[in-house]
């Protein structure tokens, strides 16, 4: 072995002793959980019963903030630092496409379905029924053809669909999980806009269209509308608000990419993710499974899909808390507010803070109470 001055290894070794081990550096989690409490504080079937030891204990023990209700895309958005995302362009950017392709004016364009009820029109977005590639590439390819002077649409999946604007025109609209499943008659803030009033011929074009002609015989939705929303050119966060983002949400992808952010696919609990990062020391972790239960009504997926949270993620944030985790922030956009915990190692010994029932907690938030 190759020694230097003292009898020193080049690794780092002398006789009877060792140098000390780099240790890793300590690491902090933002986790963000949109849709964390079920939006009916009184629905003791989803909310009664509901074994969630380990985000009851970081609830009681964490510094809690509640904040105006925000979208999850404007909460996620302002996790990077910004306040009026163009989330058409962030979006694509996160469909695995090269960053020259997101050039120009670019708005999400999603399909969605408008029925009348009690004299007021519901929207349902894609994820609210089935909707087969082969039909949303054949939708987008007549409305390309139809509609080539307003500019091209682009399918990333059946649910996601975008459109480049020839010539940039503002538009304002809520993001889609906003709506999803609401009246939209009032969410227009100008209906005589210029997209408003040519989204009139889209959905008469679409209403001729073989495919609608179709699901309308087999009783499936028909894609009579789009929801326009996000409009603008591709934006760059400021660099450094984390040194890694875990996630497989496109728009989280995209603001990540533009901010030259580094991007790993979400882990399956908690124990992997540290295995994988113990270098990266300020990192944003996307938990959006609970937030497509919510705007689909399913009450019972999303308790299921909070215990598998609470067993992956926030039981095991108990324990590693103050040892492997210096800290963690719980960043939750609901119908109760943009709630947010802050816990560091200090926080596990507030053995005096007892935990709540996530029932009594929404209770309490409904009334205005922390």
């Amino acid at each position: 072995m190759q020694r230097g001055s003292g009898g020193k290894s080049r690794y780092g070794t002398l006789i009877g002793l060792s140098l000390p081990c780099l240790a890793p550096l300590p690491v902090r989690l933002t986790l963000l959980v949109p849709e964390l409490i079920w939006p009916e504080p009184a629905d003791q079937h989803t909310l009664g019963k509901l074994p969630a030891p380990g985000i009851e204990w970081l609830a009681a023990r964490g510094d809690f903030r509640r904040q105006p209700r925000l979208a999850f895309e404007a909460s996620l958005a302002g996790q990077f630092g910004l306040k009026q995302a163009t989330y058409g362009a962030l979006r694509l950017l996160g469909e695995d496409i090269s960053e020259k392709a997101v050039d120009g004016h670019w708005l999400c364009a999603d399909p969605v379905h408008l029925r009348f009820h009690h004299e007021r029109i519901i929207l349902a977005d894609a994820g609210a029924f089935e909707l087969a590639d082969y039909e949303a590439a054949a939708l987008a390819a007549a409305l390309n053809a139809e509609f080539a002077d307003i500019g091209q649409f682009h399918v990333a999946s059946a649910r996601r669909w975008y459109l480049r604007l020839n010539t940039p025109t503002e538009h304002h609209a809520e993001p889609l999980s906003a709506i999803a499943g609401r009246r939209i008659d009032s969410e227009l803030s100008d209906k005589n806009a210029t997209l408003t009033r040519w989204l009139n011929e889209v959905q008469m074009f679409l209403h001729g269209q073989p495919v609608n002609q179709h699901r309308e015989q087999v009783g499936k939705p028909v894609i009579n509308s789009l929801w326009l929303w996000g409009g603008g050119r591709l934006q760059r966060p400021q660099p450094g608000h984390f040194t890694a983002l875990w996630s497989d949400n496109p728009l989280a992808v995209g603001l990540a990419r533009a901010g030259g952010t580094p991007v790993h696919p979400l882990p399956a609990n908690l124990e992997r993710l540290l295995s994988l990062a113990s270098r990266e020391t300020n990192q944003l972790v996307v938990l959006d499974g609970l937030l497509p239960k919510v705007l689909y009504e399913d009450s019972e997926g999303w308790r299921q899909s909070l215990q598998t949270l609470d067993r992956d993620w926030f039981a095991p944030l108990r324990g590693a808390l103050g040892r492997q985790i210096e800290g963690v922030d719980i960043v939750a956009p609901t119908i109760y507010g943009e709630l947010r915990w802050s816990l560091t190692g200090r926080d596990r010994w507030k053995f005096w803070r007892k935990s709540r029932p996530l029932a009594t907690l929404a209770a309490s938030l409904a009334e205005g109470n922390p």
